[in-house]
């Protein structure tokens, strides 16, 4: 019967290929929620013989591809002189003033048959 293949994965790198593996896939998890793009895990594993013993070196490698990021935008508005503004030139403002608030006045009760 083969050992499954976590099993020998475990031994690459005593155990730090698998542990860095699984903080990987939860940091791209997290990175796919966020964003709602596609991103993945690359886990790639070099065998190798080094004697005539039998004896393989493994090497294991982790390559994270996360989702691209949102590029930040804004919405300006272009100047005749060649100058960009937060606010559209065309659109007119208001004079808006604050109104004082009245202060606050004692509350009456009504009493029932008088």
């Amino acid at each position: 019967m083969k050992k499954p293949i976590t099993d020998t994965l475990r031994h690459i790198g005593g155990g730090i290929f698998m542990d860095t593996a699984s903080d990987q896939l939860a940091e791209l998890v997290q990175a796919v929620e966020t964003s709602g793009k596609a991103g993945k895990i690359v886990l790639e594993i070099a065998v190798k013989k080094t004697t005539r013993s039998g004896a393989m070196t493994l090497t294991g490698k982790i390559r994270l591809v996360k989702p691209p990021e949102e590029p930040m935008e804004t919405l300006l508005w272009a100047t005749p002189e060649g100058n960009l503004l937060s606010e559209d030139p065309n659109q007119r403002t208001l004079d808006l003033k604050r109104v004082p608030t009245a202060p606050k006045a004692e509350l009456k009760t009504a009493t029932q048959g008088s």
